[in-house]
């Protein structure tokens, strides 16, 4: 009786092979992803900037105070109204160093249908970059109109960063030249200690997180080793 030939499934083969091509070339794109959206953005060329981590650096005290904000977050305008006061006087007096981290959360950005979380931290970059001493000012002015609705247009960020005393900036707050830099600091916000979460606005005194209280002076003042 003769022996049966068992014949080579080349065809079976040949789709296994594809697969596995497929999946690694997969596996390839996806880790390529990662490691570009864990790249720095690149960073305004600002003396203003802290090229580190990003931040919009005001003032040269030895103290630091570390903001991380979105300008359509009702709570940072509370903050800004409780806080603001008391970091102006650490500018003033020479005390601080102010690091403010603009950043655009998902949910408040899209609240507003226009963008404006993003768009508002843009254009703090975009003022920063021309001018770093007007982006205290800027900061301010913007946080006192407590945006609200759909935020503000891309008009009345220019007509307040001429306020300010900074022109020429048109093009970077309609290209939205630093949306990329907005992502890393939103993607980098510092999370509570205690829970876990992270959200705005977020505090730090000489890169130790703080709970916020409504409290200045025991939030920032008493924590300053000035």
């Amino acid at each position: 009786m003769a022996t049966a030939v068992k014949k080579t499934n080349w065809f079976a083969i040949w789709v296994s092979i594809a697969v596995v091509v497929v999946l690694v070339a997969v596996i390839v794109v996806v880790a390529l992803m990662n490691n570009s959206a864990n790249e720095p953005a690149a960073r305004p060329a600002s003396a203003g900037i802290e090229q580190e981590s990003g931040a919009i650096q005001i003032g040269t005290g030895p103290d630091v105070v570390s903001v991380y904000f979105d300008f359509f977050c009702s709570h940072c305008q509370q903050f800004e109204s409780v806080y603001g006061d008391t970091i102006a006087e650490g500018l003033t007096d020479g005390s601080i160093t102010l690091e403010l981290h603009p950043v655009a959360l998902a949910g408040l950005n899209a609240a507003s249908g226009t963008d404006f979380s993003k768009r508002g931290s843009n254009a703090m970059y975009c003022v920063a970059d021309a001018e770093p001493e007007a982006a205290w000012t800027f900061y301010s002015e913007v946080f006192a109109l407590n945006p609200g609705g759909q935020g503000l247009t891309d008009e009345e960020l220019l007509s307040l960063a001429g306020d300010a005393g900074v022109t020429g900036i048109d093009d970077c707050v309609a290209e939205r030249t630093w949306d990329d830099l907005v992502a890393e600091q939103t993607r980098t916000l510092p999370a509570n200690p205690a829970t876990g979460s992270a959200g705005t606005p977020t505090l730090l005194v000489n890169g130790e997180y703080v709970p916020v209280t409504l409290d200045p002076e025991a939030d920032i003042t008493a924590r300053l080793a000035g």
